[in-house]
């Protein structure tokens, strides 16, 4: 008896996890800059936010304020349009999709036999780990960090993320900080690298 317990305590906790217990998967992030256009971009230079869809918005206010945290948090400074020396583009894509999980029920069994003659013990379990679905929320932030004067992009990023729709992480109030805060982090970050931010 007490190796058939032993076996079915391996086989269990050889099991997958439930779902949900994983950590939220980080952030993905890739920015873009050049020697040159760095160069223009100094720090304590005066930033302002470009003007864009619905300035309004509630959401959009959102996503603003947190790009512009980080900005500021990075020595940038803060100007009104006409006099700034670059504008900080924002945007934002957000959709939902649903996901059915196709896996079947998985069974598990153990076996054993202890004592004498003729004697045995049996185990057998089982669980469904499939069926139903998952909702996902997408999001990108992209920023591009323009020469007031010329136009010219000086910096650009973007940041990427998946997370469960029913779950608060989901939630344009928790993403946006995380979204951005993982976009601006080691700023200006090394060009062309998609690197992934927890």
């Amino acid at each position: 008896m007490r190796r058939l317990l032993i076996a079915s305590a391996l086989v269990l906790a050889a099991l997958p996890a439930a779902p949900g217990v994983a950590l939220a998967a980080p952030v993905e992030v890739t920015r873009f800059h050049t020697p040159e256009s760095l160069a223009k971009l100094a720090p304590g230079a005066a930033l302002a936010l470009a003007p864009g869809e619905d300035p309004a918005g509630l959401e959009t206010a959102l996503w603003n304020d947190a790009v512009m945290r980080e900005v500021a948090a990075r020595g940038f400074g803060a100007a009104t349009v006409g006099a700034a020396d670059a504008l900080v583009e924002v945007r934002v894509e957000r959709r939902t999709e649903r996901q059915e999980r196709q896996r079947g029920p998985v069974s598990v069994g153990v076996g054993g036999s202890t004592g004498g003659w003729n004697s045995g013990v049996g185990l057998g379990v089982g669980f469904s780990l499939g069926g139903g679905s998952r909702e996902w929320t997408d999001t990108r932030l992209s920023v591009t960090i323009r020469d007031r004067a010329t136009g010219q992009a000086l910096w650009e990023g973007r940041a990427e993320s998946r997370d469960n729709a029913k779950k608060k992480d989901a939630d344009a109030a928790n993403v946006a900080p995380r979204l951005a805060h993982a976009l601006f982090a080691d700023f200006p970050g090394k060009s062309g690298q998609t690197i992934q931010v927890k």
